[in-house]
């Protein structure tokens, strides 16, 4: 099993101990850096987040692609706003424009509130969970048929779909904890997504996608969002992560946005903010952020050495994690501090347990 690494790119270099919230205004500046300072720094892909307020994220991809020569792009994307016939030749065409560098992150989305900025109003949880997986199943129908097709469904109606334009290869991500979305998975994840929970609780998660894929005769990947803290020594780190909190209450305090009481509408969060009832578990999963922020999105990290922060990340691995999306709260210096000091040791260390497996197994 090798790993692969994944960045981000959130449009500018700002993020919630800047803003209180991430400001999401496109700055081509820090862009182009940012696909610079990752590609050079060995990152696999950088995820492209989706917001009703934010810059198109596969417009931002297809401009990252002109720009780079290896780097990958895990383009997020909401089904139900687009139809999928269509989404599936966008993305298609990004593919063969970026030859073969685009994975596509299914968001089914949440909060009623961020869906209704875009028009999808009255739909439950369980309803957007449905209208995904017909949508995946129309997506890659597209991709793969080879003669037109029809199709009849609770959401879509399609007549004679068919596109001339089908990719290489695009890898489906999914998340989700909920059992609806872990049946979604099951049926269409090539890589499940979650966010930093504890060993123990990261075990649960994968043995539950596992169960689902494994109905569907699958077996997919699977991703851990993590925001590393490092520092030349561990004391120094936790006092870095101690000064992020102290700067995240600060600007949320500063905006009028809680800091506490939260109730997320979506399992994801809710589980990540039963892990933050304690701000440090499993020695170095730190939930400070978290705690603060009503675990909005990646918001745990790892904590210490680069070399104590990768031997945590390779007890995932053990566990099947195979791809890491990381980013920090000083979104390029952070980028910038991965690629030289934390990615190379992580996978050193991998390399050196798969050698040991592979002795051991033959």
């Amino acid at each position: 099993m090798s790993v692969k690494f994944i960045g981000y790119i959130g449009f500018n270099n700002s993020s919630e101990v800047d803003q209180g919230t991430r400001n999401r205004a496109l700055d081509l500046d820090y862009v182009r850096n940012a696909l610079r300072v990752q590609e050079e720094g060995g990152f696999d892909r950088v995820l492209i987040p989706f917001g009703s307020n934010t810059p198109e994220s596969q417009i931002v991809a297809a401009y990252g692609a002109a720009l780079t020569t290896r780097l990958g792009f895990l383009v997020a994307h909401r089904p139900g706003f687009t139809q999928p016939t269509l989404a599936a030749r966008q993305l298609a065409t990004l593919d063969q424009l970026s030859s073969g560098r685009v994975a596509v992150h299914i968001i089914t989305g949440g909060a009623d509130e961020e869906m209704a900025r875009d028009g999808d109003v009255g739909t439950t949880k369980a309803e957007r969970y449905a209208r995904s997986d017909e949508y995946l199943d129309v997506l890659r129908h597209e991709w793969q048929a080879d003669a037109p097709f029809d199709h009849d469904g609770r959401f879509y109606r399609i007549r004679k779909a068919q596109s001339a334009i089908k990719p290489e290869h695009l890898p489906v991500f999914f998340g989700g904890t909920s059992p609806e979305a872990i049946e979604v998975a099951g049926r269409h994840a090539d890589v499940y997504a979650t966010w930093g929970e504890t060993l123990s609780a990261t075990r649960e998660t994968i043995t539950r996608v596992r169960a689902s894929a494994a109905r569907h005769g699958r077996s997919p990947g699977f991703s851990l969002s993590l925001r590393p803290v490092i520092a030349a020594t561990e004391e120094e780190a936790w006092r870095k992560a101690a000064s992020i909190v102290e700067r995240v209450r600060e600007a949320r305090i500063r905006q009028g946005l809680p800091i506490r009481d939260h109730a997320p509408p979506n399992d994801g969060s809710r589980r990540l903010l039963e892990t933050a009832s304690a701000l440090r578990q499993d020695e170095r999963l730190w939930t400070g952020v978290a705690q603060l922020t009503g675990a909005a999105g990646n918001s745990t990290g790892l904590v210490g050495t680069p070399e104590q922060v990768a031997e945590s990340m390779l007890e995932y691995y053990r566990l099947g994690v195979d791809h890491f999306l990381i980013r920090g709260f000083d979104p390029l210096g952070d980028a910038e501090l991965y690629g030289r000091d934390l990615l190379p040791i992580v996978r050193e260390k991998i390399a050196a347990y798969d050698a040991l497996q592979s002795v051991q197994a033959s």
